[in-house]
This record gives structure tokens, C-alpha cells and sequence, in this order.
């Protein structure tokens, strides 16, 4: 699998991630190294999670295969901080005191005395952003991150972040962004891409299926072993399920056919071959659901396809 810098920095990460979202909750532990094991097999570096991810399920699953499935150096580990689940509502801390608990209650989830990347979950609007950037300043001073994202900023927020830690030189250089991009989520390429791209930073796609909407699963209803038929998953889900998206799904299916892929496999090369994507972060429920993501690396869309897929999902 071909690796990519992130930015200007270091950091070097396979272009498909591997999203760990349902890890420990819809996916249990034996398939999540069935997942892993095939991903790694695949040539990817890259497992990505969060502390909500299964209420740090996703973490404990993560935590378990070092040193049995693969050696800690062999892969990079990124968490996130901020949102915490308190009484089943999201609630967002982004202060020093709060980020830097979590990221301790993270490391000793995970077993390990570092994750490689480090990232805010979101924006906090109500803690000072010099707070929480001084968090993010501890854990890359202590060595308990490697490297420092953001992820789910705007544009403006993303670069007086980026800004603030440049300007001087003891402070933790943020190097990548994590946001939404899909062919049905095209919002990034109004500020976060131009930002990536003049900032020099590295960018994270998630949800490049849009959900798996793209798949093209969803087209004569929804699958009863499907995620929109999960009540904690429809919501994410139902915001793809309308007549625009589904024109989109069908240009898709329409190029796959023509060109012998799966939908799925050009709706992940359309994102991941943009030049300003440094990963897309890619999740399944199974190992078999995996190694079917894992075989868009095979393929390259051709120019005209592209152009088509461009047009056919443009926002205006």
C-alpha cells in the first residue's frame, strides 16, 4: 500500500486508514483482528479510534493486539480527546485539565506510553483555544503523542489553530486535519482543502463511503445486517438518503459496471486519489466486508470517469 507524508511533517501513513469505530460494539474482538490482520497483510500502517468509540471499547480492542498481532512500532495508533459521553449525550471539553485526563485514561486503554497522533475531536466554543492548545503542547512535550491533528474544524478554526502553534517554535506543530469527505459530502473543498494546502498539513478523510451509502446498498431499501438498520447508526445514515445523493449513487454504480469495479471501490478512489488526501480512513463490521475495501487499491480511475463524478456530485 502506497505511504504518504503528512504535510511537511514526519509523520508517514498508508492512504487507506482503517476506521475502528464499531470495534467492541457491533464488531467484536475476534473480528477486529480478522479486520486488522487483513489490513496489515494489506500493507496498511494506520488503525484509527476514538475514547467514545465504544465507550473506550474501541481502544481495550486496540490495546489487546499490540505485541500479539503486531508490534507497536510496526503501526501508528491515533486517538482523539474532547468529546466525552456523559448520560448519553456528547458533551464537548476541550480544556487543558479535562484533554489531558483523557488522554492518560486513552494510553492506559490502549497499554501503551504513546499514541502516534494525537487529535481534538472537534471545536470547543467555550474554552479558551490558548487552553487547549496548551494540552496539546504537554503531550507532545512529554512524548505521549508523537504528533498532534485536529479533526471536525472549520476552516477559519482549523487555521488560527495551525497558526497559533507556528508561531512558536516550543510548541506542538499541528500536522494533519481530520474531516468528512465523500462524493456526497463534498464541503471540504471550500476551506479545509485550500487550508491543508496552503498550511502545508496533512489531510484525514473520513466517511469516504458517505456512511456506506455509496456502496450502493441502499438502493432498493434498507438491509435488515445493514447500519442504517441499527438505531445508533440510522442517523448518520438517513442525511444520504435523498433523491440528490441517490442521483450520485447511481453515477457511481453506473461507472463501476462499465469499468468491472465495485461502487465502492471507485467512490474510495475518488477520494483518496485527490492530491491534498494524505489517508481515507475506511471501517467495516467484518473481515470479509474489509478485504472487499482493500481491493479499491488495485484500481486507478480513469481521467473521464472522474471528470463525470465531478460534475455529477458538484455543488452549486
Amino acid at each position: 500500500m502506497e505511504m504518504r507524508r503528512a504535510g511537511k511533517s514526519g509523520l508517514t501513513l498508508s492512504r487507506l486508514g482503517l476506521g475502528t469505530m464499531t470495534w467492541g460494539r457491533d464488531t467484536d474482538t475476534h473480528e477486529a483482528a480478522d479486520q486488522c490482520r487483513a489490513y496489515i497483510e494489506a500493507g496498511g500502517n494506520f488503525l484509527d479510534t476514538s475514547p467514545i468509540y465504544g465507550d473506550g471499547d474501541s481502544e481495550r480492542v486496540i490495546g489487546g493486539m499490540i505485541g500479539t498481532l503486531f508490534e507497536r512500532d510496526e503501526v501508528v495508533i491515533a486517538t482523539k480527546a474532547g468529546i466525552q459521553l456523559i448520560n448519553g449525550e456528547k458533551v464537548v471539553n476541550n480544556s487543558r485539565q479535562s484533554l489531558i485526563a483523557e488522554l492518560d485514561k486513552s494510553l492506559t486503554r490502549l497499554g501503551t506510553d504513546h499514541v502516534d497522533l494525537w487529535q481534538l475531536h472537534g471545536w470547543d466554543a467555550n474554552n479558551p483555544l490558548e487552553d487547549t492548545l496548551s494540552a496539546l503542547d504537554y503531550a507532545y512535550a512529554s512524548g505521549k503523542a508523537r504528533y498532534i491533528g485536529i479533526s471536525n474544524f472549520s476552516g477559519w478554526q482549523s487555521s488560527r489553530a495551525i497558526t497559533l502553534q507556528e508561531l512558536h517554535g516550543m510548541k506542538a506543530p499541528i500536522v494533519s486535519l481530520q474531516n468528512e469527505y465523500s462524493l456526497l459530502n463534498r464541503e471540504v473543498e471550500n476551506e479545509i482543502l485550500p487550508c491543508v494546502d496552503d498550511l502545508s498539513v496533512g489531510f484525514l478523510a473520513w466517511a469516504p463511503l458517505a456512511r456506506g451509502v455509496l456502496t450502493g446498498k441502499y438502493r432498493n431499501g434498507i438491509p435488515s445486517d445493514s447500519r442504517a438498520a441499527a438505531p445508533h447508526f440510522m442517523r448518520h445514515v438517513e442525511p444520504y438518503m435523498n433523491d440528490r445523493a441517490g442521483r450520485i449513487v447511481e453515477a457511481v454504480s453506473v461507472a463501476a459496471e462499465g469499468l468491472g469495479f465495485a461502487p465502492l471501490e471507485v467512490a474510495i478512489a475518488w477520494v483518496r486519489d485527490n492530491p491534498l488526501v494524505t489517508s481515507s480512513i475506511v471501517g467495516a463490521r467484518t473481515g470479509a466486508q474489509l478485504r472487499g475495501i482493500l481491493k479499491s487499491e488495485e484500481i486507478t480511475l480513469p481521467h473521464t470517469i472522474r471528470e463525470v463524478l465531478d460534475e455529477v456530485s458538484a455543488v452549486f
